[in-house]
Parts: C-alpha cells; sequence; structure tokens
C-alpha cells in the first residue's frame, strides 16, 4: 500500500511556451497530489518553460544535442540530470528522447499529442501541423491523447483520451486553441491518476 504522503518526482520537458507545464504545475499546487515537478527541461535556451520553471520555483536545465558529439553522448547527459526522477512528462517537447532514455525509463515517460491517435500521428505531426491534417480530413472531431513514449513516433500504449468537436468555420489556430484547453485540463489530471497506480505497485 501506497505510503500516505507518497509522491512521484516528476521531470518535465518542453520546448515552447510551457503552456501545458504550467497547467499540470497550478494544478500540482492547488491540492495533496501524487506527483511533484522536481525539474524541468528543454532544448531551446529562448522556451517560454523556462519562464514557467522561474515563476514556480522548480529547477530547470536546457540540455540540446547540438552541444554533444555524438547521441550517447547527450543520452548520459539526460539520464545525469534524471537521477531520482521517476516519471518524465512530455510537454511539447519537439525532439525525440534517445533510445536508451526511453529503455532506462521504460512505462515511465508520458506525452500529450493534439489529436485522437492513432489518427495524426508520427513523424512531422506537432503543433499547428496536426490542426491543419485534421481540417483537411474533413474531420468532425478531434481531441488529445495522452500516451505512453516509445522508439516510434506517438506509438505507444494510449492511456487516456478526450474529444473535443472540429466546427466547419475552424481554423488550425481556432481548433488548436480548443484542443490545448482540453489538453490543460486533461494531461494533469492524467498524471495523477497514474502516478496513483504508479505508487500503489512500488511502495
Amino acid at each position: 500500500m501506497a505510503a500516505q504522503n507518497a509522491k512521484v518526482p516528476i521531470a518535465i520537458f518542453g520546448s515552447g511556451a510551457g503552456s501545458n507545464a504550467r497547467a499540470i504545475l497550478e494544478y500540482e499546487r492547488t491540492g495533496e497530489r501524487a506527483f511533484s515537478i522536481e525539474l524541468i527541461i528543454t532544448n531551446r535556451a529562448e522556451a517560454g518553460i523556462l519562464s514557467v520553471a522561474e515563476r514556480f520555483g522548480v529547477r530547470s536545465a536546457v540540455l540540446s544535442p547540438r552541444g554533444f558529439s555524438t547521441e550517447d553522448a547527450y543520452a548520459a547527459a539526460l539520464i545525469e540530470l534524471l537521477c531520482g526522477i521517476e516519471l518524465v512528462a512530455l510537454a511539447g517537447y519537439l525532439l525525440k528522447v534517445p533510445s536508451v532514455v526511453v529503455a532506462q525509463f521504460r512505462d515511465r515517460i508520458l506525452n500529450v499529442h493534439p489529436a485522437l491517435l492513432p489518427k495524426f500521428g508520427g513523424k512531422g505531426m506537432y503543433g499547428i501541423h496536426v490542426h491543419r491534417a485534421v481540417l483537411a480530413a474533413g474531420e468532425r472531431c478531434s481531441g488529445a491523447t495522452i500516451h505512453l513514449v516509445t522508439d516510434d513516433y506517438d506509438a505507444g500504449p494510449i492511456l487516456e483520451q478526450v474529444r473535443v468537436p472540429v466546427y466547419a468555420d475552424d481554423t488550425p489556430e481556432s481548433l488548436m486553441a480548443r484542443v490545448q484547453a482540453a489538453e490543460h485540463m486533461l494531461y494533469p489530471r492524467a498524471i495523477e491518476r497514474y502516478c496513483r497506480r504508479y505508487l500503489k505497485q512500488h511502495t
């Protein structure tokens, strides 16, 4: 049985403004949660997610594969940074996580994708590109998916999904805004549910 005050230490990876990271942190700070955000990692020194980390007093780091001669060296640096972290949450992270990191954190890396996987996933399907593809396909419904990360883009087991209507007058931008709002509601709660199950299994 999980200890009453046990928390899963989490690192968030992001490359952009950090809206999902902010939603997760706001959720974490407004109740007794099963997780604690201990670290934010980005590959871009100018990423807005660093301001989110500063606002919430969370340790942050900038780490890009461009600073390393090999992927193995980059992966080793990531693993060193992740010492003490039990779970990783990808939140708008635009790089593929190295295979050795995925293997070390097997079934402990979550991602949020702005569509109803398995539709509209795969390499190159991120951000506004996803919403353009949804509209081009004439879909009546889109949404957000929380899934586990594997070595293949957007192919890991699906944990949770939420559906979002597509309207006739939608633009990629208006659909993106509606899906992001759904992500901000779904992702923190999906992390909480996953961490509660994790604690029951590991404490």
